[in-house]
């Protein structure tokens, strides 16, 4: 089967579907391949309670399982703690050789006293941020994560409203932190979705501070510890993430990996042992790059439908992708795939050449796999009293007028 044969098929079916008694709220187009009725979570069995597979560059959600419940961070919570403060270091109000001071209260629930992790930090010894994002990724250290808190916001609580602040702004939605170590806290929760999310974003706009995390060890205070990250020493292209632990969470990881041109993220949660959570997490990685096949939907700036407009110089514009549209499938399986296209109905002009109108949301069996921004494909303006007239008569006619 051609692999483009979706494109004039969406569009066919849109034109069926652009009928205004058709378009109430959203308007969907769908696009099918009945072959098979398995769906991606038929073929891959993990023993995670939760757990996402994502491929960084077309964004296809791989696998997931309870990918959106509600589970405390433990020291995942740390990938948060680190946004807030590369962001700071990208814009420029923060220095790598900014100077942190260790205080009583950090060194006390963070040091070695506390019998969590820690970069073995000295009470009233001033730290450059650079070593303390090196205790905070590699040694999972708590009072670097703590010291860097106070240092910035006067307070962990304080702080942990930058990180939510931040989340917001990245798109996570089921995550809420009340401080920056993950330490127990009941009101503080996230998704391994939301972590999902968080990885992109890192790996993304902050490629010059990413390689932290693929460091395998650390000395602070003359003792050396080790990246507590086991995948990096797989020999699986594996450059980061973070691990994490409470008796409530189980064991979990966030990780990725990087074989050629492609890079998968695996968060998985909720293991019983740390040789289970590696295990499993090399498992599913092994699995993603081995079991799929790239497929090309749309190309870069090819219209991928129309869409209607209500009160406008034109009756519906063009959408398109602003950037290749691709998927990836089962290897040798000829799965289901169902395209959408889903967009608050009605447009109201104006609306720019540009101007983020519409999604294109693609299910693999029933699994959504991928959802992609849509772009108009041209301007509209606003429509003369006559199209404005004929377009609420027509409203009016189907029994929705909109607001």
């Amino acid at each position: 089967m051609n692999n483009r044969i979706v494109a004039p098929y969406v569009q066919f079916l849109l034109g069926l579907l652009n009928e205004r008694f058709l378009k109430k709220a959203l308007c969907f187009i769908f696009v099918s391949f009945f072959c098979s009725t398995l769906s991606l979570a038929q073929t891959f069995q993990t023993k995670a309670p939760q757990a996402l597979l994502l491929d960084f560059n077309t964004g296809t959600i791989l696998f997931s399982k309870s990918a959106h419940t509600k589970i405390p961070p433990a020291s995942l919570a740390k990938l948060m703690t680190m946004e807030v403060i590369f962001k700071r270091l990208k814009d420029g109000n923060l220095s790598l050789n900014d100077k942190f001071l260790v205080s009583e209260d950090s060194w006390k629930r963070g040091g070695s006293s506390s019998g969590g992790s820690t970069m073995f930090a000295k009470l009233n010894s001033e730290i450059s941020l650079e070593n303390l994002i090196r205790g905070v990724i590699i040694q999972s250290a708590n009072d670097g994560a703590m010291v860097i808190a106070e240092g910035l916001a006067g307070s962990e609580l304080a702080f942990s409203n930058i990180m939510n602040e931040r989340a917001k702004i990245i798109g996570m939605k089921n995550s809420n932190f009340k401080n920056a170590t993950g330490l127990p806290d009941d009101e503080q929760y996230v998704s391994i979705s939301d972590m999902a999310v968080l990885a992109k974003h890192l790996i993304t706009e902050y490629p010059d501070f990413y390689k932290f995390y693929s460091e395998r060890e650390f000395t602070w205070n003359k003792i050396k510890q080790r990246n507590r990250n086991p995948l990096l020493s797989m020999d699986i292209g594996a450059d980061g993430f973070k691990t994490g632990y409470t008796e409530e969470s189980g064991y979990a990881i966030v990780g990725s990996a990087k074989k050629g041109d492609r890079r998968l993220i695996a968060v998985l949660s909720g293991m019983k042992t740390k040789r289970e959570r590696a295990e499993e997490a090399r498992k599913i990685l092994d699995w993603g790059f081995r079991a799929f096949e790239k497929l090309d939907l749309f190309y870069d700036d090819e219209e991928i439908a129309k869409v209607g407009v209500y009160g406008g110089d034109k009756s519906e514009i063009g959408v398109k992708g602003g950037k290749n549209l691709q998927i990836f499938l089962p290897v040798g399986s000829r799965a289901r795939v169902k395209a959408r296209v889903a967009y608050n109905y009605p447009l109201m002009p104006p609306i720019e050449k540009g101007d983020n109108i519409a999604t294109l949301k693609i299910w693999v069996g029933d699994d959504l796999a991928q959802e992609s921004p849509l772009y108009a494909a041209e301007g509209v303006a606003k429509g003369g009293i006559i199209r404005q007239s004929t377009d609420a008569f027509q409203e009016l006619l189907t029994g929705w007028i909109p607001n």
